[in-house]
């Protein structure tokens, strides 16, 4: 399994919005991936993966994991990251 190797979080500073931050992870120090949001819904902070919408108006994801076991990696270890980045600001 490819290794996340660096996480990096750019939060929003918006009292209104859901979106709370955009992440950007590097998997094995060569594929990087921009714009994973971090949300904050009705069940609480989670992950989305960075889409585009299509014709139809529905949103389809351009990169995404194919698997639970890395869909919860990295959702653990970008909402990880997150939790620090909010306790840095204060």
């Amino acid at each position: 399994m490819m290794e996340i190797t660096d996480i990096r979080i750019r939060l929003i500073q918006s009292e209104e919005s859901k979106l709370k931050a955009l992440a950007t992870v590097t998997l094995d120090n060569c594929f990087v991936i921009h714009d994973i949001k971090i949300i904050d819904g009705n069940n609480g902070v989670f992950i989305a993966m960075p889409s585009r919408r299509q014709e139809t108006g529905e949103y389809k994801d351009i990169v995404h994991p194919i698997n639970t076991e890395t869909r919860n990696k990295f959702s653990q270890e970008i909402l990880q990251e997150y939790n620090k980045a909010l306790t840095q600001v204060g």
